[in-house]
């Protein structure tokens, strides 16, 4: 018997790692097209900061109401200008944001049915593991270069901004190494949806 085969009866559940640019939300939308439940950290992020939500009344208590637009929703462009120029900004939006985001992620995964759930994390670290009660770890990597290629071409960011967000990142080895698959995305996205269709199989997930 495999060790793909011995998880814990009931839903099987993968995480879904990768930086910025690395495709995480092509596979997202890969597995959803095909029927597969997968929870986004970014979809559960922007939910919680919703208007009128205590998590974003507690980020403007930490930040202050700058990071409000004139209708008094969160500018996220504004606040990642701030914390990506100011390592403890960072660090303080972290700690207010991960463990609730965290908790959140874990009760959808929970409520989950079927034989595998997905939750695609894009700051994916070791205690997410335990935190989620993961099976298993993708991580969804692209080399940097392309990575760059990527920002400029799809998100109209400078190269220098580019760098500057793929610099701020986890290194792809640091990502392999909390990983127990790795998906090179170098290529197209076909390719990729061919590679995550692979390992579906591999697992006896497929469920076409």
């Amino acid at each position: 018997m495999s060790h793909h085969t011995q998880y814990r009866g009931g839903v099987k559940r993968i995480a879904l790692g990768g930086g910025i640019g690395a495709g995480k939300s092509t596979v997202v939308d890969h597995l959803r097209a095909r029927g597969y439940v997968a929870i986004d950290a970014d979809e559960v992020y922007r939910d919680l900061v919703a208007r009128q939500q205590p998590l974003l009344a507690t980020l403007v208590d930490a930040f202050g109401t700058a990071i409000l637009t004139s209708d008094g929703e969160l500018d996220r462009s504004f606040l990642s200008s701030v914390v990506f120029s100011d390592r403890s900004a960072l660090n303080r939006l972290n700690a207010i944001t991960h463990p609730i985001v965290g908790r959140e992620m874990r009760r959808a995964l929970d409520a989950a049915s079927g034989d595998v759930a997905f939750v695609a994390i894009p700051l994916l670290r070791s205690e997410h593991r335990h935190q989620l009660a993961l099976d298993e770890v993708w991580s969804i990597q692209v080399a940097s270069e392309v990575a760059i290629d990527r920002l400029v071409s799809q998100r109209a960011m400078s190269v220098r901004e580019a760098r500057t967000r793929i610099d701020s990142q986890m290194s792809n080895a640091e990502r392999e190494y909390l990983a127990d698959e790795v998906i090179w995305n170098n290529a197209d996205r076909d390719a990729l949806r061919g590679r995550v269709d692979e390992l579906l199989r591999s697992r006896g997930l497929d469920v076409s």
